[in-house]
Parts: C-alpha cells; structure tokens; sequence
C-alpha cells in the first residue's frame, strides 16, 4: 500500500506531542523528524490551518490544536461500551476503595477509555487516552490471550518488550507462558510489571460473538496484594464483566446461557 509522505509527516508530528511534551519549538521539531525547518513550517502552517495545531504566541512554540479535541470527542462519544460499563467501574470503585480502568487494544497497545479513580489507590501512569503496553500490564494480556494464534503472532511480530521495572516480562518465550495462564484461568495480573508499587488484576469483556472487546481491571498498592485480596478482586471483576458482556449480546445470541467469564 503506496504511503504519501507528506500526510505520513503530518502525523508523525502531532505524535511528537504528549502529556510531558505539550509545546515544541519548530528546531526541536525539525531534529526530531530528521526534516529541513522549512519543510517541518510548510507541514506546521498546514496543520496549523486546519486547527490541528496552534502557535503559542508568546514564546513561539506550536502545540496540538483544539481539532484534535473535538475529533477526539466524536471518536469517545461512539464508543458505546464506555456508557455501558461507567455504572460498574463506578459501583466497584466505591465499594473497594481501587481504581478501576476500562481499556481497548488499537495495534499492538492497549488504549484507557475510561477510569474511576479510588479513594484509596492513586496510580500515576494511566488517564484516558494513553497507552499501555501489552506484555506489562494486567489489560493488555487480557486483551491478547484469547486472540488466534495467527493474530497474535501478527501481534507479536517486530514487537518490544521493555523493561518498565525489576518484574517486567522481558522475551516472548515468557509472555507466552503468561497468556496461556491467563487464557486458562480467565484473569490477568500485573505484579509491578508496569508501575513500582502497584498491582493490577483484569478480566475480558466480550461481545455478541464472544471476542474480547476490551478489558476491565482493579488497580490497588502491591502492599495490599494477598491471595484473599485477588481472589476477591477477581470474582467481582468477573461478575461485573459479565454483567457488562451480557448487554452486549454475549452467550444470548444462540439461546443458550453465556460460558462464565
């Protein structure tokens, strides 16, 4: 499939852009894309037209463009399972204190769509919008354990596993192993993989047709982890999936009762 480069920069641009980077001079920008500043102005003023960018008049720098916001918006608005989930994640949230994350896999990464943050467990990394690596994260082996072999190898294929903290999942040989286990007990775990001190316990969502859709995860303090702790966590994450699979036409199609989550 034939790529026009000019659009392929356009977007690599507004990828520059994140919660630690929000403004951006048009030298770094030109550095960074390996681009002549003449060429990375003429993409900029375009961007920049279309309200995809905008120019800091102060100190001359650019940043992402309230475009983005709204198209952002049509894109959260249309997915339909955050409506239908945000009661749960709500309930769970209040009645143990964690936070509780709603996430999608798009490419290789897993995306939070949603968040209910605890009153007991602050967790620094995510917020609606970010990413998440699979191989380190509760969500992400949820999302990937029950795919085909065929589409997790094109998953898996090129991908990098880095090294987040001391517990991080380092090779595919061992992530692997891991999704086996999850496949085959219906649940992930995050034990510091992705983030020191934190702990994170997820389930699949399915939908009509028994494909996982997203995932449903309880974040809490790695101090507080135990085995009656999980245990606990896991069966309400999977009453509240289920729950939530149901609405989607999950195990109802065929007229018989869903396989439990």
């Amino acid at each position: 499939m034939p790529i026009i480069q000019s659009v392929e920069r356009a977007l690599r641009i507004l990828d520059l852009f994140d919660e630690y980077e929000t403004e951006l001079k048009i030298t770094d920008i030109s550095a960074r894309m390996n681009l002549h500043k003449s060429t990375v102005h003429s993409l900029l003023k375009t961007l920049q037209k279309f309200r995809y960018i905008e120019q800091n008049m102060e100190n001359g720098k650019y940043r992402l463009g309230m475009k983005l916001f709204e198209r952002g918006n049509f894109v959260i608005h249309n997915l339909d399972i955050r409506s239908v989930a945000k009661n749960h994640l709500t309930e769970l949230s209040m009645k143990t204190g964690n936070t509780i994350h709603l996430v999608i896999l798009d490419g290789k990464e897993g995306v939070y769509i949603d968040k209910v943050e605890g009153s007991s467990a602050t967790v620094l990394y995510s917020r609606i919008g970010r990413r998440i690596p699979i191989h380190c994260s509760a969500v992400g082996k949820v999302l990937v354990a029950f795919k085909s072999q065929t589409e997790l190898a094109a998953i898996l294929k090129g991908y990098e596993y880095r090294l987040n903290t001391a517990n991080t999942i380092a090779n595919e040989k061992d992530f692997l192993t891991e999704l086996k286990k999850v496949k085959d007990q219906g649940f992930a775990l995050d034990n510091e993989e992705n983030e020191p001190g934190v702990a994170c316990i997820a389930v699949p969502i399915r939908n009509h047709t028994g494909e996982v859709v997203a995932a449903m995860s309880m974040s809490q303090p790695a101090t507080r982890l135990n085995s009656q702790s999980m245990e606990e966590a896991v069966a309400m994450l999977k009453e509240a999936a289920q729950e939530i699979s149901v609405k989607f036409g999950y195990g109802i199609h065929s007229g018989q009762n869903a396989t439990p989550i």
